[in-house]
């Protein structure tokens, strides 16, 4: 999609530090980091969310998750992290293109969910 923002950085229209890449996802550093370790993973094959998501795209995903460790403790968060995947407007996603948040760092991150 070329409107799309996370697009544009896996062309290479906008810069991003990097932090992996291989020929299906691409992960880099969040602009706006929540926690000392943030890192977006991203298909490179424009995914809208995980609702979109069908039996063909299960090697994007495995490789998303799997990667996760490897990309968490090489950030600098060896004890662990979270992964989140935001979907749609109840799960408030906010760039419509799948990804996953890794967060973490040398402390915990905190509850996973308020209380209603």
């Amino acid at each position: 999609m070329s409107d799309c923002l996370f697009c544009k950085i896996v062309d290479g229209r906008i810069p991003t530090s990097k932090v992996y890449e291989d020929e299906l996802i691409l992960a880099f550093k969040d602009i706006q980091p929540q926690r000392p370790v943030h890192i977006l993973v991203i298909p490179k094959k424009h995914i809208t969310s995980l609702a979109t998501v069908d039996a063909g795209d299960a090697e994007i995903l495995g490789r998303m998750l799997v990667k996760a460790n490897e990309i968490a403790v090489a950030e600098g968060s060896p004890n662990g992290f979270r992964a989140i995947i935001n979907t749609g407007e109840v799960g408030q996603q906010e760039v419509p293109h799948l990804h996953l948040h890794i967060v973490g760092g040398p402390d915990p991150v905190g509850p996973m969910l308020k209380r209603l």
